[in-house]
């Protein structure tokens, strides 16, 4: 909703929902086109989900760097995950300490790393990678053809009943 108010020959206009974003942000984040990640989201794409619910969801990345790379995604699609609104953006946090622990536990790793790029697709991520050395941390994600077949089972493994 946009509201108007004006105080002394002054105005200022109010996105109600979206006051910690930018008057550019709000206007690109309500004309962008859907992402991949929200076409996944609706179902109009495939993933290998490990967790969902009513805010966000976290599936297998489909060019991992290491196994078990994941992605998790708020179901609202906004650019940057600076930009979510709080309630948003701690659901996000949430689900990504949820999932790490999930993958340290299932994987057998050390760590989880946590990596927020926002280069590749205009939908706020965080990355998800699983690692106990840092050769593997910082390796670049595959470039070959997705295994969907060992993405599928890895994800049945991982996935929170």
């Amino acid at each position: 909703m946009v509201e108007l108010a004006c105080l002394e020959n002054k105005c200022a206009v109010r996105y109600r929902g979206f006051e910690s974003l930018s008057l550019r942000h709000v206007l690109y984040n309500k004309t962008m086109q859907d992402s991949i990640f929200t076409k996944i989201i609706n179902g109009e794409l495939p993933s290998h989900k490990i967790y969902e619910d009513e805010r966000t969801l976290a599936f297998l990345n489909i060019y991992p760097s290491v196994k078990g790379h994941t992605l998790v995604i708020p179901k609202k699609q906004v650019e940057h995950v600076w930009d979510l609104e709080d309630e948003d953006y701690q659901a996000v946090m949430m689900t990504v300490k949820k999932v790490a622990l999930r993958l340290r536990d299932v994987l057998g790793v050390e760590r989880v790393g946590e990596k927020v790029i926002g280069l590749d697709v205009p939908h706020a991520h965080i990355h998800l990678v699983p690692f106990n050395a840092a050769e593997e941390y910082y390796a670049p994600e595959t470039k070959a053809e997705p295994d969907h077949t060992a993405l599928a089972s890895l994800a049945e493994e991982l996935r929170f009943s």
